[in-house]
């Protein structure tokens, strides 16, 4: 069998994905209880914890449920905005552990979200109400501002720029918040294609084992205007991402023009 493949569907892959949501579930109760002191002391303990935390969720999956993550193209260290395609939580993940001072442009409910929430803020994460539109784009602008100017800097500060997960093989319109963030800040934008959703579907069952590939392409540096940053991005990322689901086995699709 291809290991690019997903392994083929089984009964037992709804046994191994609750399983593995049952074992996550503890060790982020007893993670999160351990690293609370460590979290109150500011962002680089939290992230310590966090970086434990992600070892445990990728450990499982490798063990419990078969799945791996490939890496492909370089990583960034430094201060940057990371425009990725968004499939499953599962590039989340895989995002989060590849980079070493990560955090996420997310939806403000997810400070809701026992434990995780509250580490999520933490490291540096940037809760918006994606209804206020300029207004949530002047408070990133801001926050990224004052990170930048922080003794710690700002990171690798995750968007995906659909606003959305999208299944594999297909795309949605992107949305210019990467690029008038760039356009403010003069931050390089790193883009990122995946093919998760072929194996971590985007409502999370059943998950199916085998390789998967998150790949960090060319970088975007600074200086163009937002559109067309968002076009360029729109032509890295969507033909590199059908050519990974490919690679996964899915169905040749011909990636749309940016609207």
């Amino acid at each position: 069998m291809n290991r690019y493949h997903p392994r083929p569907p089984s009964i037992l892959d709804w046994p191994r994905t609750l399983i593995y949501y049952l074992y996550i579930a503890l060790a982020t109760i007893v993670l999160g209880l351990w690293g609370l002191p460590q979290g109150l002391r500011g962002r680089a303990q939290a992230n310590h914890v966090a970086t434990v935390w992600l070892g445990q969720m990728m450990g499982a999956a490798r063990v419990i449920l078969g799945l791996r993550v490939e890496l492909r193209g370089t990583p960034p260290a430094g201060d940057c905005l990371i425009a990725a395609k968004h499939q499953s939580f599962l590039d989340i993940l895989a995002l989060a552990q590849a980079c070493p001072r990560r955090a996420f442009v997310m939806k403000r409910a997810v400070l809701n979200v026992p434990i995780m929430g509250w580490f999520a803020r933490k490291v540096g994460c940037i809760p918006i109400d994606r209804a206020k539109g300029k207004e949530a784009l002047k408070q990133i602008i801001t926050e990224v501002e004052t990170a930048m100017a922080s003794p710690e800097g700002l990171g690798q500060l995750v968007f995906y720029p659909e606003g959305t997960r999208t299944r594999p093989g297909h795309s949605l319109p992107y949305k210019h918040g990467v690029g008038s963030i760039q356009r403010a800040t003069g931050l390089p934008i790193v883009p990122v294609a995946v093919n998760c959703g072929m194996f971590w579907p985007k409502r999370g069952f059943p998950i199916r084992g085998g390789t998967t590939v998150i790949e960090f392409l060319p970088v975007l540096p600074p200086g163009e205007r937002a559109g067309a940053v968002m076009e360029v991005l729109y032509e890295q990322i969507e033909p590199a991402s059908l050519r990974l689901y490919a690679e996964a086995g899915g169905e040749p699709v011909v990636a749309e023009a940016q609207p």
